[in-house]
């Protein structure tokens, strides 16, 4: 297998150093790739590095995972304009404990293999560097007028806010991270996303002046959806890897909605689909699209992969109860299917305030389900609320209990794929 070819054909190669290709045709070459400890999951804007990492381990290559708790106290200036917020030391060991929880689930750490992942972490070599250490032993390989040919580092010394000298350093601290692998663990290849890519040839320069070796690197494009709008959002925010953030059911959602021409690019990049088999399923999708088959396969593919295959059975239950059958009505739900349905939000709500007497606006207000009044308004006469799958035009609605399904559950529908399942006790 020709793993280059392979993840062009898969349109994951953006940026590749001469001789890389070369290089892993000849031997088992170990590779990394930094996931960047800001938070304690990772989200699917990290799947296509972990894709990268794992079609490596495929390819019999070696790959070593690095979280960044040195580099996160710093802070990476590549495509953002503003500098960010650092993290404290105990935050940062909670987060890359997250995202080593997470990455284990990847890849295969069996260190009986002669090609095992490895995780290592930055801070574990930077820690007892001093400052003095650091700019004579580093920071003389490279000149500053490389460093500010950088794009990362132009755009923000032009830019309203500048750049902190902090900042600035990152792109050494990132270059010595890949010198020291290679030191190490004789690691010669760093992948990432395009954005990264003047990072990453500062490690190629540092290994070529310091070391007086050869190293390589690739990157992979940052993905853009066809709408325009940012890859990974939801209204709802980032679409998490951790279950207790975005719930499996949601995740399936968000790649089953994806739009076609997402959906043509999507199912290449995140599985593992054999090109054959992808090729067939577009020429479906694009005999019939309104059956969605790509969204369906890609969706499944990619949920079995990150939360496993019971998951995404009950991610596929929940979506065929809530929308197999929408003119069924929602009394033909059992109490039992509304308890049992996997990533619909639930919450609680006083019998005695209905009793009592409440209307609409105030329930959607009072429930959380809307922030205001006035947008719970804005909804309603936008045609944007059902309750128990009949939409609900009238402001003045009153919210009885005659609408509680089994005397106890009231089903909101809000907008097109948002349900609320409210248990009144």
């Amino acid at each position: 297998m020709n793993l280059i070819k392979e993840l062009q054909w898969r349109g994951l190669i953006q940026d590749i150093m001469p001789g890389t290709e070369e290089q892993l045709t000849k031997e088992m070459t170990s590779g990394y790739i930094g996931f960047d400890p800001t938070a304690d999951s990772l989200h699917i804007g990290s799947l296509v590095p972990i894709l990268l990492l794992v079609h490596l381990q495929k390819a019999g290559h070696k790959p070593f995972a690095l979280v960044g708790g040195a580099t996160g106290m710093v802070g990476d200036p590549s495509g953002k304009s503003e500098e960010r917020n650092l993290l404290s030391e105990d935050i940062l060991a909670k987060n890359q404990a997250g995202v080593k929880k997470q990455l284990e689930k990847f890849l295969d750490f069996d260190q009986s293999k002669p090609n095992a992942a490895v995780m290592v972490n930055n801070y574990d070599w930077f820690k007892e560097m001093s400052f003095l250490h650091f700019i004579r032993d580093v920071g003389k390989h490279i000149t500053v007028n490389y460093m500010m040919a950088k794009d990362s580092v132009k755009k923000r010394i032009e830019g309203e806010t500048g750049i902190s000298f902090t900042e600035f350093t990152y792109q050494l601290i990132q270059g010595y991270d890949f010198y020291w692998l290679y030191a190490n663990h004789n690691c010669k290849l760093q992948m990432g996303g395009s954005d990264q890519w003047g990072n990453i040839t500062t490690g190629t320069e540092l290994v070529r002046r310091k070391a007086g070796g050869e190293a390589f690197a690739f990157t992979c494009p940052l993905l853009t959806k066809a709408d325009g709008g940012k890859f990974g959002k939801s209204e709802k925010g980032n679409i998490w890897l951790d279950g207790e953030k975005t719930s499996p059911y949601l995740f399936y959602q968000f790649w089953l909605n994806a739009a076609d021409e997402d959906a043509k690019k999507w199912i290449k990049i995140f599985t593992f689909i054999p090109a054959t088999d992808i090729e067939t399923l577009i020429a479906s999708h694009e005999a019939d699209a309104a059956q969605r088959l790509l969204q369906k396969r890609l969706a499944k593919e990619i949920t079995v992969f990150v939360h496993g295959e019971e998951e995404y059975l009950k991610a596929l239950a929940t979506t065929e109860k809530l929308f197999a059958n929408q003119n069924a009505p929602a009394e033909s739900l059992s109490a039992e299917d509304l308890e049992q349905m996997e990533g619909v939000v639930k919450c609680n709500f006083s019998r005695a305030t209905i009793e009592a007497g409440i209307d609409l606006i105030s329930f959607l207000a009072d429930t959380g389900i809307m922030p205001s009044k006035g947008e719970a308004k804005k909804m309603v006469q936008n045609g944007g609320i059902s309750i128990n799958r009949k939409k609900a035009d009238n402001l003045q609605m009153p919210v009885t209990i005659d609408l509680l399904l089994h005397n106890t559950y009231i089903l909101v529908q809000k907008g097109k794929k948002n349900y609320y399942l409210v248990t009144v006790a």
